[in-house]
């Protein structure tokens, strides 16, 4: 299995779902904070720290049929700047600095993205959200979360998910679905397994960025995962 301990700076992928925990909906405090207690232990011990956050807690639009498409991820793209907001301002409660870029003006609430101005704050330990997914309809917040990982030049793509790992088939239809302690990307397409959509997908391979799978609900899962104590899947490149 892969050493993840030298990871010095890593874009950590959050579902929104995940973040609302038995609620399914909205935020559920106690589980940001135990997230925010995770990521300040690893930012304490010198990793420069990006965050994604998907919507899917507030916004699911791509499943309306009654909606123009474009409108419909607009909206996804609010629910991403309003969880990055709110996880951000939990971050500062439990001690840490935050800053949240968007690529199109939000007044007041956020910055506008610079990858110089991102990085820049990423060294100075400065734990950094990319709200807004891409900016553009069509694309996911997998899209955006592979876009801002090369662009900032981390590490890793650490992917927080509600299952604990990379199956042949999905655990939850499937009681004999085996997991798979590591798989490259090119295997990942080939056999369609969907772990991040074909456009990710796609960067992640052209521009060699691993993945690090995992289940963010596991025990203390952010900092097992950085201290080599890995039970997910790695994806190689």
């Amino acid at each position: 299995m892969k050493d993840l301990k030298g990871l010095k700076r890593v874009l950590l992928k959050l579902s929104g779902e995940a973040l609302a925990g038995e609620k399914k909906t909205g935020f559920d405090e106690e589980t940001v904070l135990k997230v925010a207690e995770q990521v300040k232990q690893i930012v304490d011990d010198g990793v420069q720290v990006a965050i994604v956050i998907g919507g899917g807690n507030f916004w699911r639009g791509r499943t309306s049929e009654n909606m123009e498409r474009t409108k419909a991820d607009q909206i996804g793209m609010l629910a991403t700047v309003m969880n990055c907001i709110y996880v951000s301002d939990m971050f500062r409660h439990a001690g840490m600095k935050t800053k949240v870029y968007t690529p199109f003006t939000c007044g007041a609430f956020t910055e506008l993205f610079s990858k110089d101005d991102a990085v820049n704050n990423l060294e100075d330990g400065v734990v950094t959200f990319f709200a807004g997914g891409t900016g553009h309809p069509y694309f996911s917040t997998d899209t955006a979360t592979a876009l801002r990982a090369i662009e900032i030049e981390a590490d890793a793509i650490l992917l927080a998910k509600a299952i604990d790992g990379v199956y042949d088939s999905d655990p939850k239809v499937n009681p004999d679905a085996v997991k798979y302690d590591e798989i490259s990307l090119d295997e990942v397409l080939s056999k369609k397994l969907g772990v991040i959509d074909l456009t990710a997908t796609i960067m992640c391979l052209e521009n060699k960025m691993p993945l690090v799978i995992f289940g963010l609900e596991e025990e203390n899962s952010i900092v097992n995962t950085m201290s080599g104590k890995f039970n997910g899947t790695y994806v190689t490149v």
